[in-house]
């Protein structure tokens, strides 16, 4: 995001953190357990009497202003704005503050010291990607017994056992990935694939190549897949993809398991025509131009796995644990798995909002009036 884009988030931010919410309120429209509503409409339910009355967040004793640490991966990739959207509403519900820090290349070292830095400062909560088995664990034991709370979002390095962070909030990655390869097996049939990645070996994305994998396997189907490396920055993995059609023509499928990687693979199915010449593609994240190009036709599916989520719900597990002394432990939360096709694009297109990532504004968006699962 850019310094403007940082400064709106801000404004809006300080903005709605000086407006207080009554308990009964609070727990009624922020639905800790579920559903989420909007700040705007969070804030008409506010109870400026009770909140001054307790000192603190509605009727709550008073309480410091806590601040969380976000240590993310690739702190200006495209796929965390609508995250960051749901750390700031958070925070404005619950009268907090935070810091986005981290790496924008994926590096672990980068990751670490931003990691350190925290725990050096004191912060009342960490919340940190953990693109890597084992690497986070001193740093999180250290932020234990300096009395800080420590959540996983997005990655949660658990493949190793080793993990422990209190909690994962995110997608289930590899099956996330073996649910994608089952698709890719129905849409293919027979012939080559590319499976791109990113990264290869990060464990926010590696489960999600190994699940298409072993699907793929699983199925018995004459599929041969070629696993091919895109870079962490969208302008690299978008002249990797191109660069790699170009060397295989006779490719039957193009599937990726990262954000940037899946607009390239759009990209480059549209520029070539390939959909209409029988090549299948897919893979995940909401990014803009991949939604456009999905109701253009020009792939077959990509993956919802609600990245405002991602940010919203560590913060409020922080949170509770701060009020609750310790006593309300954060749970691992499945954000969730859903295949987006051209068929059910249109809400993600129609509604400019917060919780895609869309749009800055806040809003309450009309439910459907059937619900498909």
């Amino acid at each position: 995001m850019d310094d403007q884009a940082d400064n709106d988030l801000l404004g809006a931010v300080s903005e709605l953190g000086r407006r207080r919410l009554t308990r009964r309120a609070l727990l009624r429209n922020a639905a800790l357990g579920g559903a989420l509503a909007s700040v705007p409409f969070l804030m008409e339910a506010c109870s400026n009497s009770a909140g001054s009355q307790g000192g603190g967040v509605g009727q709550y004793p008073a309480t410091k202003r806590y601040n969380f640490v976000f240590v993310n991966h690739v702190t200006t990739n495209p796929f965390f704005v609508p995250t960051r959207y749901g750390i700031e509403d958070a925070n404005a519900i619950l009268n907090c503050t935070y810091q986005w820090t981290g790496s924008e290349t994926s590096n672990v070292s980068e990751m670490l010291d931003a990691m350190n830095t925290a725990i050096s400062r004191k912060v009342d909560g960490i919340a940190v990607s953990i693109v890597d088995p084992t690497a986070f664990n001193g740093p999180i034991e250290r932020a234990y017994k300096a009395g800080i709370p420590v959540v996983a979002y997005n990655a949660n390095g658990k493949g190793s056992g080793t993990n422990p962070a209190m909690a994962y909030i995110g997608q289930d990655l590899y099956q996330s990935g073996f649910e994608m390869g089952k698709r890719i097996v129905d849409l293919v049939g027979s012939g080559l694939v590319a499976l791109f990645i990113a990264t290869p070996g990060q464990l926010n994305i590696q489960p999600r190549i190994d699940g298409a994998a072993a699907a793929i396997k699983q199925s018995g189907a004459n599929i041969t897949y070629h696993e091919v490396t895109t870079g962490a920055e969208v302008p690299q993995e978008l002249s990797r993809v191109d660069a790699w059609y170009q060397g295989h023509k006779d490719v039957k499928g193009m599937f990726a398991v990262d954000a940037g990687s899946t607009q390239s693979v759009a990209e480059v199915m549209d520029k070539y025509g390939l959909h209409d010449k029988g090549v299948k593609a897919g893979g995940y994240d909401l990014l803009p131009k991949t939604l456009q190009l999905l109701k253009k036709g020009v792939i077959d599916f990509t993956i919802d796995q609600q990245p405002y989520l991602q940010g919203f719900y560590p913060v409020v597990q922080l949170f509770l644990w701060r009020i609750s002394g310790g006593l309300m432990s954060p749970s691992d939360t499945n954000t969730g798995l859903k295949f987006v096709t051209r068929d059910t694009v249109d809400p993600y297109l129609s509604n400019k909002d917060r919780y895609e990532g869309s749009s800055k504004q806040e809003k309450v968006i009309t439910p459907p009036s059937t619900i498909s699962v």
